[in-house]
């Protein structure tokens, strides 16, 4: 079979499976019921070899999802003996601990079969909008948050099983929706399972397990030279996460070990799991690490099992990174979500030119919100927010970005269509990019009305915020300075994200996302681009003064060179010590 892979061959076949892999994507966008899914895009398309290996992703998939599936698919697979599939079989489940880390993640996994062998799998996670329970990040177990769903087989031979689908329909709000997203995901696996076996009929393979080899043995070599141009050493970094709603900050301890083409990250001495929904598992907290090492050593390399080969992860069983069940975890994002930033700072001596400052969409700004029509009808929906991405050496940060998580900013058409909820503004904010030679991402401010009309007044809402950076914003590194933090308020006044909150006609809801720290010393930032920030709006007058030392004509906002070279000598003669 080696012979058949030359160089060509090896490149042709590989882009036709990632093509598969992003039909199947396309697919969920043309058949999902959600804005979550259809606009967003919260989901992640993979296919496997037959032992359960990674072979090929979606261009387009959520880190989180996708690395936790990495991982999980082959405890998913083994769930049931490899005899006991069929074609036409379709497994169902959400477990946290074998997935993505919180219940609202459901995969659908189907064995593709090649003349009556199973050659492959193909497996898809969706994040629900809803799977019942309280939604909300206070709560205390996993048991509260929604329908468990362990390894069962939703289809046998094709035949639906009722029972299971019965099963979460009576468990969830808005079952036609949830229902609907799930027969998407049976159809994008029957997408990408209908593809592969035309590709092994047009190029005459018998099995995959040659292509296979090919594939994740080259990526090892691969990422295994990567890690090699990083200098051996161990790299130290403790980093402080905030408790939900004011509870006790979270200690996050971990180094990185480079030895020669392997890498390691110990989280020994971090805090233990917490009475709240911050706790992450193993898998969801190895995807973000893997997320780090794989942008910032060579983000060009194939993501399959070969990549994660090198890369390996210790997390003391019992912490909140390496939560036991039944923690609660359905806001696992509030902490997992920071493990890619933490990487970063502990590589920054080692690798300072490939890494970030801190971002304000980590973590996600996720909103749920459910209530009832005019007419009883129940409705829910979630929307993810993005804030300013951290700065770069090279780059200022995006604004608005969903970093390290993928996603897209649901549009406001698409939410005003899918509740009775009016949006009233949904704008950049001023000077919340941390300043640095480059600065950070402008966070975004969010208003939402409850409408009031007094012929036909809506039923409360309940609205449930999964967010952070509320008390420490992101910072800013190799001396750029912070980006501003998030908020959160009902009616002008600081409302408590942690639980659920409920809002009657007539309330405006307030989310401020938090915006990216800066790169680098912001006196050392060309006028020339604070000029441009000021007069795109980014960045004020007087911050462009006294952030950057650049003073500005108030009328044409040219750069006073003269003045701005003099402000700056100052400003650097007070910061010395």
């Amino acid at each position: 079979m080696g012979d058949r892979f030359d160089p060509i061959t090896l490149e042709i076949l590989w882009r036709r499976l990632i093509s598969i892999v992003d039909e199947a994507d396309a697919s969920v966008a043309r058949t999902a019921f959600s804005s979550l899914l259809r606009d967003a895009h919260d989901y992640t398309c993979m296919f496997t070899d037959r032992h359960g290996r990674e072979l090929a992703q979606g261009t387009f998939c959520t880190p989180g999802q996708a690395g936790a599936m990495a991982l999980g698919v082959k405890q998913i697979i083994q769930a049931f003996p490899l005899e006991d599939y069929r074609p036409g079989d379709v497994v169902i489940c959400n477990d946290p601990w074998l997935l993505a880390g919180h219940l609202n993640d459901i995969c659908v996994l189907s064995p593709i079969f090649h003349r009556d062998e199973i050659v492959a799998f193909t497996a898809c996670v969706f994040h629900h909008s809803d799977i019942g329970g309280r939604i909300a990040s206070d709560n205390h177990e996993v048991f509260e948050e929604g329908l468990f769903i362990p390894p069962v087989k939703l289809y046998r031979e094709g035949r639906l099983n009722e029972a299971v689908l019965e099963m979460i329909r009576w468990n969830v709000r808005t079952p036609d929706e949830v229902v609907g997203d799930i027969r998407s995901q049976v159809a994008a696996n029957h997408v990408c399972a209908r593809k592969i076996l035309e590709m092994m009929e047009e190029e005459g393979l018998d099995s995959l397990d040659g292509l296979a080899e090919e594939i994740i043995g080259r990526t090892e070599r691969s990422m295994r030279q990567a890690i090699e141009g990083i200098p051996d050493g161990v790299y130290p970094y403790e980093g402080v996460i905030e408790g939900a709603g004011g509870r006790e900050d979270i200690t996050i301890r971990l180094q990185v070990e480079v030895k020669g083409s392997d890498l390691r990250v110990d989280f020994t001495g971090t805090s233990p799991q917490v009475d709240w929904g911050g706790n992450v598992v193993y898998n969801f907290t190895y995807a973000y690490v893997f997320m780090a090492v794989k942008s910032a050593f060579d983000p060009d390399i194939p993501i399959n099992e070969g990549a994660i080969r090198p890369v390996h992860m210790t997390a003391p069983e019992g912490c909140v990174v390496n939560c036991r069940f039944p923690a609660a975890v359905a806001a696992r994002m509030q902490v997992g979500h920071f493990m890619t930033e933490m990487v970063f700072r502990a590589l920054a001596k080692a690798i300072p030119d490939r890494i970030l400052a801190d971002s304000g969409g980590t973590p996600a700004q996720t909103n749920i919100f459910h209530g009832r029509r005019h007419d009883g009808q129940p409705w829910l929906t979630m929307i993810i927010r993005g804030g300013g991405m951290g700065a770069s050496s090279r780059m200022d940060g995006h604004h608005c970005a969903i970093f390290p998580a993928n996603g897209a900013n649901t549009p406001v058409e698409i939410f005003e269509s899918d509740t009775p909820l009016l949006v009233e503004a949904r704008e950049l904010v001023p000077d919340s990019g941390g300043p640095g030679r480059m600065r950070g991402g402008l966070g975004r401010r969010m208003v939402i009305r409850i409408p009031d009309d007094e012929y036909a007044p809506l039923p409360p809402v309940t609205i449930a915020v999964q967010a952070g950076r509320f008390r420490y914003p992101p910072q800013g590194i190799f001396g750029g300075r912070p980006g501003a933090k998030a908020k959160f308020l009902v009616n002008e006044a600081p409302a408590d994200p942690s639980g659920l909150t409920l809002c009657r006609p007539g309330d405006v809801v307030a989310f401020y996302s938090a915006g990216g720290g800066g790169y680098g010393d912001p006196l050392d930032r060309d006028p020339e681009l604070v000029q441009r920030d000021v007069e795109y709006g980014y960045v004020s007058l007087e911050r462009a003064r006294e952030d950057y030392g650049v003073v500005l004509d108030p009328q044409t906002l040219r750069v006073d060179l003269e003045a701005t070279q003099a402000l700056r000598r100052s400003l650097r003669g007070q910061s010395r010590p």
